[in-house]
């Protein structure tokens, strides 16, 4: 099981990675209204958070700036940003970075038990294969908000 896990975020993270490079970047920061983040937003979003979740579930050390967290972190929005954001060549060169770390899970660790237990809001989470499924929720939603960004942005 942990194995197919390990697919999965390999084939949603290929699938990110190709939509991610198909939008201009003309687009990464128009925010329609209704909408309160971009999709740079979203994409360095999912780069954040993947590196946090990494750590969470593996102990491993951060793979991207340290200035992620004030651009992507939760509760941030582009609206408060004081400096330059990362290019979306940028952005894509972390999740490209981040698809070969996903490759490099063995499938084992995610039957370790993370002590203690997270919780995230009303999540509780007991194993990393549990917390790294929920990080690919976590992407596959907000491709999905980006994919809502362009189709507000972009009307047909």
């Amino acid at each position: 099981m942990s194995e197919i896990i390990v697919n999965s975020a390999l084939t949603l993270r290929r699938i990110v990675l190709q939509q991610v490079d198909a939008i201009p970047e003309e687009l990464f920061d128009v925010q329609p209204a209704g909408f309160n983040n971009t999709v740079r937003w979203n994409v360095g979003h999912l780069v954040y958070w993947a590196d946090a979740y990494m750590t969470l579930c593996f102990g491993s050390g951060s793979g991207i700036p340290s200035a992620y967290a004030a651009f992507f972190n939760s509760g941030t929005k582009p609206a408060d940003w004081t400096e330059a954001p990362p290019s979306k060549a940028e952005l894509l060169r972390e999740l490209s970075a981040q698809l070969d770390r996903f490759a490099d899970i063995a499938p084992d660790r995610l039957n370790a038990p993370l002590a203690p237990p997270l919780r995230q809001g009303p999540l509780e989470f007991h194993a990393a294969g549990e917390l790294f499924n929920f990080a690919l929720m976590h992407e596959a939603m907000h491709l999905a908000a980006c994919g809502s960004l362009l189709k507000a942005a972009v009307p047909a």
